[in-house]
């Protein structure tokens, strides 16, 4: 009988968490203490030093990062009527960010390379009525913050940075958070940054906006019980940003441990270029974070992507998609009028991507069987 292979996990958080399990009991043990759970000491805190970290003055600690959109966008004015432009090819939270604020989303094709934003049909796309750009800085690599800010001053539109992989990400000496106006975080658990739960940032250098976005989370009070703004209630609890604040001094170290993996996959998996396997591009060198390491399986491989994964699970070996439905083609939002082939390098994207164990902690050896399967199987 075969033995069983020894599981590659996708993600192991364990590999970050006990090292630091003490400091992260003590911080949650003195917020207990306090007894501040809600809007306390430790909120605070981590606000001021996650939004430093970025390279900006403010951060607004919310619920999650699909808050964090939503309210980005509320506080920037964003309503019916305003065109909001983004990429097809992302995380539904993104779209439903847009959705949630009334304006109407106009999605864009990407860079099949990059899978980023493509920001000539960016260009193209803008009209009258757009006022904002959303950009995704997907995977962990950002879209370029030169080319960001020139469509934005060019056309008079505010840009809302999605950097909900992209914690500390950085192209062209320009940290994710520190493009636009304001941009949105996620702290779910697997994410570079990750709670023990969902949580959200806007970080913003814009003080008006800070202020309004601390109303808006909190039922639209600027101060107890007078509520001046159409809110909700979207606070990152205290005890989430205790743990947060005690894992941030060593994200930078997370960050590298990511991008040195990323680099031992390129080199071990470039030989299988011939054969169809081709990593999606790093223009970022050392400032791609790499959330995900994502491959894609072209149609050059004898193996289609679907068939691969099985393969790798069959050997032990974790991989996901991400994403295996672009936004227009997702049945809740069929309203929106696009189809098919409206966006084919997105569609094409999301039959070949696949995304392969990355997380600090992940050994060379592992690394080296992840791609030694994928060679097997594509031989």
């Amino acid at each position: 009988m075969k033995p069983t292979p020894e599981t590659v996990p996708f993600v192991d958080l364990t590999q970050q968490h006990q090292p630091i399990q003490a400091e992260i009991e003590r911080a949650i043990q003195t917020v207990i203490e306090r007894g501040d759970f809600v809007l306390g000491q430790a909120l605070g805190e981590f606000e001021n030093s996650f939004a430093q970290a970025c390279g900006v003055e403010f951060g607004v600690g919310v619920a999650c990062g699909t808050d964090a959109i939503a309210l980005a966008l509320q506080a920037s004015g964003m309503g019916p009527g305003d065109e909001v432009i983004l990429p097809a090819n992302t995380f539904i939270a993104t779209l439903i960010g847009v959705l949630r604020v009334g304006a109407t989303p106009v999605l864009v094709d990407c860079d099949p390379a990059t899978a980023l934003i493509d920001l000539e049909a960016v260009e193209k796309a803008i009209t009258p009525k757009t006022r904002a750009l959303l950009p995704v800085h997907l995977y962990g690599q950002m879209v370029s913050p030169g080319r960001l800010r020139e469509l934005a001053a060019a056309h008079n539109l505010i840009c809302v940075e999605d950097a909900a992989q992209a914690h500390l990400a950085e192209r062209e000496g320009v940290r994710a958070g520190a493009v636009g106006r304001a941009a949105a975080f996620s702290f779910y658990p697997s994410k570079n940054l990750g709670c023990f739960g969902d949580g959200g940032m806007v970080v913003t250098g814009d003080r008006e906006l800070a202020q309004k976005l601390r109303s808006l989370r909190n039922y639209g009070a600027p101060k107890k019980y007078l509520h001046a703004d159409h809110g909700t209630n979207s606070r990152l609890d205290t005890l989430q940003a205790a743990i947060l604040q005690a894992k941030l001094p060593y994200l930078p170290d997370w960050n590298q441990a990511r991008n040195a993996c990323a680099q031992q996959y390129d080199a071990l998996l470039e030989p299988l270029g011939d054969r169809g396997i081709i990593p999606i591009r790093n223009l970022s060198g050392s400032g791609h974070v790499y959330h995900l390491y994502v491959i894609r399986i072209t149609p050059e491989c004898i193996l289609n992507r679907d068939i691969l994964l099985e393969k790798l699970g069959s050997e032990g070996i974790q991989s996901g998609i991400h994403y295996p439905l672009p936004c227009h083609l997702q049945p809740a939002y069929q309203n929106l009028g696009y189809q098919a082939g409206d966006f084919p390098y997105a569609e094409a994207l999301c039959e070949e991507i696949l995304s392969l164990p990355l997380y600090p902690g992940l050994s060379p050896a592992q690394i080296e069987r992840v791609v030694e399967a994928i060679a097997l199987a594509v031989r």
